[in-house]
Formats: structure tokens, sequence, C-alpha cells
């Protein structure tokens, strides 16, 4: 296998800089205008429920560790119930959402705190004022649902949504950074890639390594 010595390496990223820097500046340009002005923006808003057993569990008093326990183990349950259509038909009904279930169940994220009986419902939505709408909607329908269906009446609202200051989503300045060292990469690899796949005879030093000859003697280009 060829070796390549350090200083070869570096000839060839200074003899192709122009090639390398290009790909990455214009990387970054392109990362840059697709982020600020063609990606859509896509806010967050969240809250937190805290829920407790239904009526019907019955349990020792004394069995504190056991009671939350099986808490945990319902807030499974809880959060399945979150997700189907008897809370979002109802959110979308009271809301006037334009929207269907899929795209709704797309919009709504349930996830349990671990080790914990906490429930974050987490939305995301284009309009920041809608999301924290919303996720507020959603837990308030939640609460009347599970008090009908389980006969859960410990239903806690531990954080009301708020409304989000920021998107999430696009980062302008990661997704340039990130742009930037992807055509950095880019760049290097095909000027390595463009020097290999060259075989043209250009130097002394390169008639000594591919021929196996001694240089007996050069003949400068000298111009008109």
């Amino acid at each position: 296998m060829e070796e390549i010595s350090i200083k070869e390496l570096f000839f060839i990223l200074r003899k192709w800089i122009w090639l390398i820097v290009g790909l990455m500046v214009l990387s970054m340009v392109i990362s840059g205008l697709v982020s600020f002005y063609v990606l859509d923006k896509e806010y967050q808003a969240f809250t937190t429920l805290m829920v407790g057993k239904p009526q019907d569990y019955q349990t020792d008093n004394t069995l504190e560790y056991n009671d939350l326990i099986l808490n945990q183990k319902l807030v499974s349950t809880y959060g399945e119930l979150i997700k189907t259509r008897a809370v979002s038909d109802k959110v979308i009904a009271n809301l006037n959402l334009p929207i269907t279930y899929s795209q709704f169940a797309s919009k709504v994220n349930v996830s349990l705190v671990k080790d914990t009986e906490i429930i974050k419902i987490q939305v995301s939505d284009g309009d920041s004022a809608l999301a924290a709408e919303i996720a507020n909607e959603t837990a308030e329908v939640f609460m009347e649902t599970v008090k009908d269906i389980m006969k859960v009446e410990n239903v806690q609202v531990i954080d009301l949504a708020q409304v989000p200051t920021g998107p999430v989503s696009p980062r302008p300045m990661m997704n340039i950074a990130i742009a930037g060292v992807l055509g950095l990469m880019l760049g290097v690899f095909i000027a390595f890639l463009k020097e290999f796949l060259d075989n043209s005879i250009k130097t002394p030093e390169d008639v000594e390594k591919y021929l196996g000859v001694p240089v007996l003697g050069t003949i400068p280009f000298v111009e008109d």
C-alpha cells in the first residue's frame, strides 16, 4: 500500500484549499437560507399532571410504598388514555381545530416522568399560543375522561402550559455549524479523491516515485 507523508497531505490540502473552503462556505450559506427562510418554525408547550389510583383499588393505608408502585404502573395506562379518540376528538371539538385525529396525534406527545406519578403532555405547533392552548385543553379533557372511565378523582395539574417564547426548531446556528463541518469534510474528501485519481507526472519527485528512475535534468517552463 502506498504511503503518504504528512508533507504530501499538507500540500494536497493547500493545493485544494479553495475547493475545501468554497464547499464549506457554500454549505453554510445554503443551510442558513433554508433555516431562516424555508423551514417552518415549530413551538413546544407542555403541561404536567399528577394522577393517583382509582377508587376501586383498595390497599392498606400503611402500605404507602406499595401504593406508590401501584400508581406508577397506572400512569402508563393514563398515558395511553390521553392518546385515545375519547380525549383527542373532544379537544379538537372544544377548540374548533381544523385537524384530523392523526394530525392531532402527531402534535401531542405523552411521556411518563421516570419513577414518579407524573405525566407530561407536550404539544408541538407552528403557533406558539395554540400549542399552549392545546396542551392545557388536553389536560382538562383528560381529567374529565379519567374520572368518568377509571373513577379517578385525585388528578392535579402541576404546571399549566405557558406560551413558548422561542421555537424549538429550526435551530439556524446549529444547522449552519453542522453544515459547515459537513461541507469541510466533503471538500477534503473530494480533494483527496481528485488527487489520487490524477496519475499525471508533475514533479521530478513523481518521476522517481512512480517510474523508479533517477531524474537527470529538468527543462524549466519559460513564458514568452
